[in-house]
């Protein structure tokens, strides 16, 4: 199953498809006998991290709107899709064609109303639909007793809390209203001033950890990825900051030697300037 270079690869080689080439490039730095040593020494738990940190470098160049930096970032994160479908290939489990073909299979299986005979629908119609597909495929499969076994633990806290959340809300597990989730966060934050005048560590985790969860339940709630909130106060925090130590190193000073009074009306003066 195992596919060979008889070519070495160079940057100027056009007789093939892009993806091809990348394909190609790939068996070759993994080749047993010619390869790189670093690549031929990784497995999939080894990657699996920069296949995580080049999603979020995808993320951020999106953020940024940045779109020379977004199409680099794509393509490192397809390196690593084909770096992962390569060491499968090795291992006689699956191609990188096995991996196009089931995902071509899944988005026409799950989009009736453009490949098949279903009727149209809305966005929102769709996106309660996809989720009945993907319930019928859960159970096809026999993935887990649970509603939420199939849930990654690995995917970030916000997000993981979104989609557990979610989940439990298609069969009825759910707060009525908005109005509800707020006063279980007003009732959540409290139990955290609690633990944190008595100071238990372990508590003050436990109740952050609610606050935490309510609020990824505000978040799907109001239809807004969590993270990318966050990642969107994260760049706004830093273009004030920023603000607030170029500022002050005009002045010949800088955010260690200035007093917190001073810092927070630089900070004012930033959200000022972001108004105009």
């Amino acid at each position: 199953m195992r596919s060979e270079i008889q070519e070495p690869i160079g940057e100027d080689n056009d007789s093939e498809r892009p993806l091809d080439r990348l394909i190609a490039i790939m068996a070759q730095l993994r080749h047993p006998d010619r390869g790189c040593p670093w690549d031929l020494d990784q497995s999939f738990a080894t990657i699996a991290p920069y296949t995580v940190e080049e999603a979020y470098e995808v993320a951020d160049a999106i953020e940024r709107g940045d779109f020379d930096d977004l199409r680099d970032e794509l393509g490192d994160l397809l390196f690593q899709v084909v770096f992962h479908a390569r060491m499968a290939e090795e291992a006689g489990k699956f191609s990188f064609d096995d991996v196009a073909e089931a995902i071509c299979n899944k988005m026409i299986r799950r989009h009736p109303h453009v490949f098949g005979e279903a009727a149209p629908r809305s966005a929102e119609g769709q996106t309660i639909a996809w989720e009945d597909i993907k319930a019928v495929e859960r159970a096809q499969k026999g993935k887990g007793e649970s509603l939420l076994d199939d849930i990654p633990e690995g995917l970030p806290g916000l997000t993981r809390a979104v989609k557990l959340s979610k989940r439990a809300a298609r069969v009825g597990f759910v707060w009525p209203s908005i109005a509800e989730v707020f006063d279980k966060l007003d009732e959540e934050i409290q139990e955290l001033k609690v633990e944190v005048s008595a100071d238990d560590k372990t508590k003050i985790r436990d109740e952050l950890g609610d606050v935490l969860f309510v609020i990824a339940n505000i978040a799907r709630t109001l239809d807004i990825d969590p993270e990318d909130a966050l990642r969107s106060s994260n760049a706004k925090f830093v273009r004030r900051f920023r603000y607030i130590e170029t500022e002050l190193k005009g002045r010949g000073t800088s955010p260690e030697h200035s007093s917190l009074a001073e810092m927070d009306a630089l900070w004012n003066e930033a959200k000022q300037i972001e108004r105009i």
